[in-house]
């Protein structure tokens, strides 16, 4: 009974000791991701790949802005970007991380501005 006693004992602590070490690995795993994300982050600057709505584009900067003044009149709760992709001052609205969210803020903005469209952009996520 004695001899039963202490193997049942000895599994228990060997049991113990695998968890431990399990633990273990699992915080090391967690550490290391999140080093990898601080990582990314820092490359990327924050951003990441999403979309945007294009409400304007064209040479004109006075007209680009007029375009965006405009524009957070009427919708002051999207954030407006503005952007010089030579030869032409665009405006671009949102940050979007799925092309449905975007698609579903377009609705509302091309009542406005009916030639809004979509387009693939860097985003800063909220």
């Amino acid at each position: 009974m004695k001899l039963v006693f202490l193997g049942l004992l000895f599994l228990l602590n060997i049991h113990s000791v695998i968890a431990q070490d399990s633990q273990l690995q699992t915080q090391l795993k967690v550490r290391q991701l999140i080093e990898k994300k601080a990582e990314y982050h820092r490359l990327t600057g924050g951003e990441q790949e999403g979309y945007r709505i294009k409400i304007h584009f064209g040479v004109d900067k006075d007209a680009a802005n007029s375009v965006k003044n405009k524009f957070s009149a009427r919708f002051s709760e999207y954030n407006t970007h503005e952007e010089y992709q030579q030869p032409n001052w665009v405006i671009l609205v949102g940050d979007y991380k799925t092309k449905l969210e975007a698609f579903q803020s377009l609705k509302k903005i091309q009542s406005e501005f009916p030639n809004a469209f979509i387009v693939k952009d860097k985003i800063r996520p909220k």
